[in-house]
């Protein structure tokens, strides 16, 4: 799978806003958390560009397959170090990335 790092970190795409979720509501398709073509919109402020038929184009999936879009405009990057553990959290379309050291600071 296809990532875009830099300086040790990976880019990780999520959903903050309330809504719709980005992987949570498609995480069949795990390259949506990397794929560096999703990525670049995203720096480059293109998000209206994510539509529908541009994932399925990019994920090369067929046309009859349901992808969930309704996140796109609120997406966000987080840079977390290579290797890192992780996990995403959904409430009501919101977004949230644990890693396990979070997770284990809760414990």
């Amino acid at each position: 799978m296809e990532k875009v790092i830099r300086e040790g970190k990976v880019a990780v795409i999520y959903s903050g806003s309330f809504g719709a979720g980005w992987y949570t509501w498609n995480d069949e398709y795990r390259e949506l958390l990397y794929h560096p073509q999703f990525v670049q919109k995203i720096e480059d402020d293109e998000q209206k560009d994510i539509t529908e038929e541009w994932v399925r184009a990019v994920l090369n999936l067929s046309k009859d397959t349901h992808v969930c879009t309704l996140a796109v405009g609120k997406l966000s990057i987080k840079w977390l170090p290579v290797g890192t553990a992780f996990r995403i959290e959904e409430f009501d379309g919101s977004e949230e990335i644990i890693t396990e050291l979070e997770l284990l600071e809760i414990a």
